[in-house]
Formats: C-alpha cells, sequence, structure tokens
C-alpha cells in the first residue's frame, strides 16, 4: 500500500520585534504545530525534511545568518514541493506602539545598538521590508488584542476542512482601516444610531439598533448589492486557489451600522455554507480596556 500523501503546513513567522511573533508562535503551537524560534536559516530546509507534523518556525533579524532575501528564496524552493503548503507571516505594529511595550516591559530592543528603542525598531524596519512585501499575511498588532489575535490565527489554521475561511470585521474608520482586508466597504452614508439617545449606548448586536439601521431607505438596496458582490466573488476567489478573505465594512464609530451590516452578511453566508468568523474590532478594544462591551465569533460548516 502507498503511504498517505503528505501536505504539511510550514508557517514562517517573522515581523517587528515587540509585534506579537511569540504570541502567533503559542497559538499555533496550541494548534498542534511543532515550533521553533530563531534557527539558523541554514537549517531551515533540513528541519521541514525531518518534520512529521504541521510545523511554525520563528524568523527574525536576530536568527544566525539573517538575510531577508534567503528566507524568501527558502520560501520559495519550499512551494515547490507538492507535498508542503508554506506561508510567510509577518507582525508588525506602529512605532508609538511598540516603543509603549518596550516602555511597559522595560526591555532593551535586540537591535538597538546604543539603547535606544527607537533606533532598533527603525533598523528592523529596514532589515524585514523584504519580508513584509512577500507576506501571504501581513498582521498589524498596534491595536490588536490577544484575543483576536489567537481567533485570527485559529481561523486561518486551525480548520483543516477544504474551501475558503472567510473573516468579517467590523470597524471605526478614524481607527484606521484594518490591513488584512480584502475588501472594505462604508457604512457613514446610513442614518447613525450614535445621535439618537436610547440607542447611543447600545450596539449594532441588539434589535432596536437593527430595527433603527434597516429603517433607512438606503439600507435595502445596499445590502443587496453587498450580498450580490460577495455571491459572485467569493467562488471566483476559490477557483483562483486563494484559501481566506477578510471582508471589512467600517462606519464612524464601529458600534451600530458596521456591527449590524456584518452579522446580516454572516447569516447570509453561513446559510450559503462559507465558513465564517466575525471580529467587531472597536467593541473588542473596548472590551479589552474593561468596558464588558460584549463581542462574538462564530463560524459554520464549509463549503
Amino acid at each position: 500500500m502507498n503511504a498517505p500523501e503528505r501536505h504539511l503546513r510550514i508557517v514562517l513567522v517573522t515581523g517587528l520585534s515587540g509585534a506579537g511573533k511569540n504570541s502567533i508562535l503559542r497559538a499555533l503551537e496550541d494548534l498542534g504545530f511543532e515550533t521553533m524560534d530563531n534557527p539558523p536559516l541554514n537549517s531551515l530546509e533540513e528541519l521541514v525534511d525531518r518534520g512529521e507534523r504541521n510545523l511554525a518556525i520563528g524568523v527574525d533579524a536576530r536568527s544566525r545568518g539573517f538575510n531577508s532575501d534567503t528566507v524568501i528564496a527558502t520560501i520559495e524552493r519550499l512551494k515547490l514541493n507538492p507535498e508542503l503548503r508554506p506561508e510567510l507571516v509577518y507582525a508588525f505594529a506602529e512605532d508609538e506602539f511598540l516603543l509603549r511595550r518596550y516602555t511597559e516591559n522595560r526591555r532593551r530592543h535586540p537591535l538597538a545598538q546604543t539603547g535606544q528603542v527607537v533606533e532598533g525598531i527603525a533598523l528592523e524596519r529596514l532589515l524585514t521590508e523584504g519580508l513584509r512585501r512577500a507576506a501571504d499575511l501581513l498582521i498589524d498588532t498596534s491595536t490588536l488584542p490577544l484575543s483576536s489575535l489567537r481567533r485570527m490565527i485559529e481561523q486561518r489554521y486551525g480548520a483543516e476542512s477544504p474551501g475558503m475561511a472567510i473573516s468579517l470585521v467590523s470597524f471605526a474608520y478614524p481607527a484606521g482601516l484594518p490591513r488584512e482586508a480584502d475588501i472594505v466597504l462604508d457604512a457613514r452614508f446610513l442614518r447613525n444610531p450614535h445621535y439618537e439617545p436610547m440607542l447611543k449606548p447600545l450596539t449594532g448586536l441588539e434589535p432596536r439598533v437593527g430595527a433603527f439601521i434597516e429603517a433607512d431607505p438606503n439600507y435595502a438596496p445596499f445590502f443587496a448589492h453587498i450580498r450580490g458582490m460577495v455571491d459572485f466573488l467569493l467562488p471566483r476567489f476559490v477557483q483562483e486557489g486563494k484559501k481566506y478573505a477578510t471582508i471589512a465594512i467600517g462606519c464612524t464609530g464601529g458600534q451600530h451600522r458596521s456591527v449590524f451590516l456584518i452579522e446580516r452578511l454572516a447569516a447570509h453566508l453561513r446559510q450559503s455554507g462559507w465558513r465564517v468568523g466575525i471580529t467587531h474590532r472597536e467593541q473588542e478594544n473596548t472590551s479589552a480596556a474593561g468596558d464588558g462591551v460584549r463581542t462574538k465569533t462564530m463560524s459554520s460548516a464549509t463549503k
């Protein structure tokens, strides 16, 4: 009898120090990956060849013999092996957040030659820019709670079933666009429950807020266009071999209109059989700060 064909997942995790690389590796380890941090770059292919299960390897500018071109060339060679599913993940954050994390932890940046953290951050950005451009997944952890980071990794690497996984994200425009988004939609033209005193403290998860948004005459045609667009695009993404898609809907505060639309879109996609994960970004950030706002994550069968 022939040996079963291998399809090992190989995830190289890289990025900026303090941006969450270790948290990503721990999340992958919890999913059953064998994990290694900072092995010599010239040993990567040997480690993969010896692997018996999914493998996650941390690589950064501290790695012996580090060179971004070498890492990229290694990934390209691994992609030639039909038994492997290699990916490059790059975690980063804006300088102000990295500086705050180093200040809070009282750590010294590994590349700061003079003890100035900002110097180490700038040097590391320069050394890893090639990896950022080549990454299969970019993760901006500037305002991303740890729970959301773990869920993102679980959604992408935890399911071995076939088909495409879809992440839906609600967000507030003033806080910036979700950098991982493939499709971004703007709901700010809809009537805003924020200006209704009885609705302002609620969220788009509440039926009263949903009814208010649905009463806007622009809502029904807008949502019909969204449904038609995703129903057209997603099967074609699959045909092109895409395994993951992120759709983001934004409004002003990220609490009402975008949340409601994401929930409605998730319900539509689940009914169509897609595997869906939800992140209400601003609610999770508020919750992480102790506000207690509810958050929600859902999944469904794979199409």
